[in-house]
């Protein structure tokens, strides 16, 4: 397997790209979006530079790694003698089965279908097409160039060969694979979503502050980011949205959203996309500054 398609060049797909491109494989990237296109190469080689600055590659390996790629407005063409097609499109069910009904015309029966999902059903995914044992999931850790973890999962259909054969290939990306069955969330999100969602329970009903609840989780748990930041930098409409399959697919009030959740994202206030969520984020600065609406 040498020739890898990736769909989708916002932030997960520009960074899968990159991975794969960087140990040697030859990637088209694909997105309907010519703009997003050049600004996913732009990104993947801003972040080349960063690792010539650590001296972890030279200036040669960031040439042969842009020369791997090769960009696709066109997904049928784009998608044409790959041997692995990973989606990172939108976190949207509907945009998904659509991608994966046209893979399923423009790929032959050996092609694997991976989706970067975070947490939609897998086996849903693969049941639009006609090769269900072909599809898997491949949940990669955002910055992908940095974080080691892939997160795969097994549909309900998925051939235990195909799993094995995409365990063995995430390793040879340098990460570390974990492979779980298809059930809400998965392992990564099941844990976590609700975590988060506890944090934002906390501050909404005024047991601490924003700066209290992260550094607790922070400087008493070893965590790196805390809840509320981590909740800012993943997209406070991502975390609604696994929150809300959680919720659906299990039906426990345990998953329900906070309220103050559900607000601030019908009000637009994302986190660090948006500009503003728990915290207030300005481009290029690392400041970690509290929302005035949380002083």
């Amino acid at each position: 397997m040498q020739k890898i398609a990736v769909i989708g060049a916002g932030t997960m797909g520009n960074g899968i790209a990159h991975v794969f491109a960087q140990n040697g494989y030859a990637v088209h990237l694909i997105d309907v979006s010519p703009t997003a296109l050049e600004k996913a190469l732009a990104t993947i080689g801003k972040n080349l530079d960063r690792q010539i600055a650590k001296e972890t590659i030279t200036e040669a390996d960031k040439k042969n790694t842009l020369d791997r790629l090769k960009t696709f407005s066109d997904l049928a063409a784009g998608v044409k003698d790959m041997e692995l097609v990973v989606e990172a499109a939108t976190e949207n069910i509907d945009l998904k089965l659509k991608i994966f009904r046209e893979l399923d015309q423009h790929t032959g029966a050996d092609v694997i279908l991976a989706t970067n999902t975070s947490s939609i059903s897998i086996t849903k995914i693969a049941a639009v097409t006609k090769k269900p044992g072909k599809v898997i999931g491949m949940h990669f850790m955002n910055p992908v160039p940095v974080m080691k973890l892939v997160e795969i999962i097994n549909g309900y259909a998925t051939e235990k060969a195909v799993s094995e054969q995409i365990k063995q290939l995430t390793v040879k990306l340098g990460k570390v694979p974990c492979v779980v069955n298809d059930y809400p969330g998965f392992i990564a999100n099941r844990i976590l979503m609700p975590m988060i969602n506890e944090a934002i329970y906390s501050l909404y009903e005024g047991v601490a502050g924003v700066e209290e609840i992260d550094t607790v989780m922070k400087l008493g748990m070893a965590h790196p980011m805390g809840p509320l930041q981590l909740a800012d930098f993943i997209g406070l409409d991502v975390c609604l949205s696994i929150l809300q399959v959680l919720y659906d697919g299990f039906g426990n009030q345990k998953y329900a959203p906070c309220p103050l959740l559900v607000n601030m994202v019908t009000a637009g206030y994302l986190g660090v996309k948006s500009g503003e969520g728990f915290y207030k984020h300005t481009p290029g600065s690392k400041d970690l500054i509290v929302s005035e609406r949380f002083r």
